[in-house]
């Protein structure tokens, strides 16, 4: 497994000297300046390869950047509306770039509107660490109440429906705001503070589509650009839903393994791969990750390990971000598998042995708190996890225990 770490860039709180204090072996990292649709070109793809390679002092840091995450689907290619066709070229174009310049994994994903959804980006722990969380009835809260969408009500259980009239009622005008810009976090270009219209414009954009269109247009998406991946050697890897389940009366369509299976066997190439999140898939019970790795492993091309904790049984749940080692996800059962399947892949002869994976998410611990960085993607708190992770990985593959 090869140990990457997530960079947003210049502007990013944890530095290249940080990536590198903490034993990383790559970078993940997206060229987030350039607007969804718009072209990667090589100038711009070489800068970012500059800014990763250097440290503070000038000197070299060792890190090359090695996934991307993401190249950014717009939502003309999701709908096939408007721009769709020009989009896709461009896609392409800026893939064929990426690999021109060494990079030969690329995670996407295909949620409509929402890239992630959280009501609390900040929700305190007994322990006094801070992590995400989606409060089901909060999220209720705002959907019926605060955004006002037409026939919300009828999309939860009636207990929902019931607790979020209250939650509502608790509110003041400062908690409903703080509220309505967590849930819009999520949404491409969020950092220019999207308003409600804005939100029920996008939604009308989707209005009466269903998952089986969205997973046509997933599939069509592919069958353009997976063969030209497979072609100069890249792998395309597609990132789960998260939360694995319908919100906003949107189409989901890559939230189980069932979904998966679907679209890796309708475009069946290697490059045609999977980023297997378990902090997002695992926010279903009926999600197996392990069994998940085992079965579709040979397509897995990135890992993102995190847990997460359910607060019920439901397929829809309120969760939290809990530690690596906690939650529902048995992470030791989940590395085991990763290393077996590149155990395969080393017998089989295959270059791309070493799967990426990076510590996904933590828990903000230390001087994490008063770091004010990015939603999830704390110094500390990753590198707690990292180090757990790193443990497991240590263990499971020493000799002693491969042998016994």
């Amino acid at each position: 497994m090869r140990q990457t770490w997530r960079w947003f860039g210049p502007k990013d709180l944890v530095s290249v000297d940080d990536m590198r204090q903490a034993g990383v072996e790559g970078v993940v990292s997206a060229l987030h300046h350039i607007p969804t649709g718009a072209l990667w070109t090589p100038d711009e793809i070489a800068r970012r390869q500059r800014q990763i390679g250097v440290m503070r002092d000038g000197s070299a840091s060792g890190l090359n950047w090695e996934v991307v995450e993401s190249l950014p689907v717009s939502e003309d290619i999701k709908k096939q509306k408007g721009d769709w066709r020009a989009h896709l070229e461009t896609w392409k174009e800026s893939m064929r770039n990426l690999r021109a310049a060494g990079i030969e994994v690329i995670c996407y994903n295909f949620m409509p509107v929402l890239d992630w959804t959280r009501t609390d980006l900040a929700w305190r722990r007994p322990s006094g660490a801070t992590c995400m969380r989606f409060d089901l009835p909060d999220f209720a809260a705002f959907d019926i109440h605060i955004l006002e969408r037409p026939g919300a009500a009828e999309e939860f259980p009636e207990w929902v429906v019931a607790e979020a009239a209250l939650r509502l009622a608790g509110m003041d005008e400062d908690r409903k705001a703080a509220l309505a810009r967590n849930v819009v976090f999520g949404l491409p270009g969020a950092a220019e503070q999207f308003t409600l219209e804005d939100v029920r414009r996008h939604l009308a954009e989707y209005a009466g589509m269903s998952a089986g269109t969205l997973r046509r247009h997933l599939i069509d998406f592919l069958s353009e650009v997976a063969p030209l991946a497979e072609e100069i050697g890249v792998r395309l890897c597609c990132h789960p839903d998260d939360p694995p389940f319908p919100l906003l009366g949107l189409p989901r369509v890559m939230s189980t393994e069932a979904d998966y299976a679907e679209v890796m066997q309708a475009v069946d190439l290697k490059a045609n791969g999977i980023t297997l999140c378990t902090g997002s898939l695992g926010a279903r019970p009926d999600n197996d990750l392990p069994g998940m790795m085992e079965r579709m492993g040979e397509r897995v091309h990135f890992l993102h390990l995190r847990n997460v904790t359910l607060e019920g049984d439901d397929l829809r749940n309120s969760f939290f971000e809990d530690g690596h080692l906690d939650g529902g996800t048995d992470m030791v059962a989940m590395i085991a598998a990763v290393l077996a399947e590149e155990r395969r892949r080393e017998a089989e002869g295959r270059t791309d042995i070493s799967i990426p994976m990076r510590p996904d998410h933590g828990q903000d611990i230390l001087d994490d708190l008063g770091r004010k960085g990015q939603p999830g993607y704390p110094a500390i708190g990753r590198l707690k996890g990292l180090a757990e992770l790193r443990g497991i990985m240590t263990a499971l593959d020493h000799p002693l225990v491969r042998g016994a």
